[in-house]
């Protein structure tokens, strides 16, 4: 659900650019105030491996079209809604920036779209209710499987809602809604099935971890590196073996797109869009995950390997740097109440 920069104006992306501004700088804000160092790590490596889960496209049966997990509900349950829109902020950084996947004029959309609903709607408003304050499995798969649906919905619904005012593209608002949003189900309830399985497992290998986030404590103290190890080598497993599988359908935006405009692609053009493709050109060194201009099993494995590797350096250091932050303001200011 990576929107392209011809699906919105400049008007609407710069609007999404700044609500995805101001909910990063919001995000960052609460990190310093309530500092948890021992997050920093599991930051990063879940971070790698929703990177790497991103690149296996799935296939839905009967419709020509795949999809691929989001990940932001699983990074809200086991970071919390402010660190995991952080951490789905630099996903897709990474994503646009060195892969071209993914427009620069939409990346604030995308963010948002991927980011602030299953972090800050779903996780809270659905997941946590439903799972309770001491969940069971049979909970915890229900609560992901309803919240990923969610979430996922409401993601797709901002980008027919950003398509529409934008005005650039032949994708009217009820049928471009009438195609986006049954597909997106089907995708939501294989996402909410992988959650499912992340989220039992950490419920099995280190429960505290999910009883501290739901109580909005911090993690020190606590054995996460079982955890941290299986997420590591899950996110290897995704990027180098599992990606080599992915459907190479249209995606479930691709696929709507293509049932109403008739076109998988739509093509914008204006200064905005030049200065933004050429920009990406350059920046982006393994383009669509592959090496050179032809697609190959080694393009996509080193793609898997390196953008894992940069995801979770850079989420790392934002949280390193996060936290830091705090222990200097503290150490200016005296012991602050409340730090985590």
């Amino acid at each position: 659900m990576h929107m392209a920069d011809a699906l919105l104006s400049p008007a609407v992306g710069a609007a999404m650019w700044t609500a995805t501004a101001a909910t990063t700088v919001y995000c960052a804000k609460r990190l310093r105030e309530e500092p948890d160092p021992a997050r920093v790590p599991l930051m990063g490596v879940v971070g790698a491996f929703v990177f790497a889960a991103q690149m296996i496209n799935f296939t839905i049966p009967g419709t020509g079209s795949s999809g691929h997990l989001g990940g932001g509900l699983i990074l809200a349950i086991l970071l919390g809604p402010e660190a995991a829109f952080l951490v789905m902020a630099s996903v897709l950084t990474v994503q646009a920036l060195f892969f071209a996947d993914g427009g620069l004029l939409a990346l604030g959309a995308n963010i948002f779209n991927l980011g602030f609903f299953p972090a800050f709607v779903a996780y809270p408003f659905i997941f946590r209710p439903i799972a309770g304050r001491d969940p069971s499995a049979a909970r915890l798969a229900v609560a992901s499987v309803i919240a990923a649906v969610v979430g996922l919905q409401l993601g797709a619904l901002g980008v027919v809602l950003e398509t529409t005012l934008s005005g650039v593209s032949a994708l009217p608002l009820v049928p471009f809604a009438a195609v986006m949003l049954p597909i997106h189900l089907a995708i939501g309830l294989v996402e909410g099935l992988v959650t499912a399985a992340v989220v039992v497992f950490v419920s099995r290998a280190q429960p505290e971890i999910l009883a501290r986030r739901s109580a909005g404590e911090g993690l020190g103290g606590v054995a996460t590196r079982s955890v941290i190890a299986a997420l590591g080598l899950a996110a290897v497993v995704a990027g180098v073996f599992l990606s080599l599988f992915a459907s190479a359908s249209p995606d479930g935006l691709e696929w709507s797109i293509a049932n109403v405009a008739g076109a998988p692609e739509l093509e914008a053009a204006g200064p905005v869009y030049e200065w933004a493709a050429a920009l990406q050109e350059r920046l982006a060194f393994l383009p669509d995950y592959s090496l050179g201009a032809s697609e190959s099993a080694a393009g996509t494995s080193v793609s898997g390997v390196v953008g894992a590797a940069i995801t979770l350096a850079l989420v790392a250091g934002v949280g390193a740097l996060l936290a830091w932050r705090a222990r200097r303001r503290d150490s200016g200011a005296g012991p602050a109440d409340g730090d985590g």
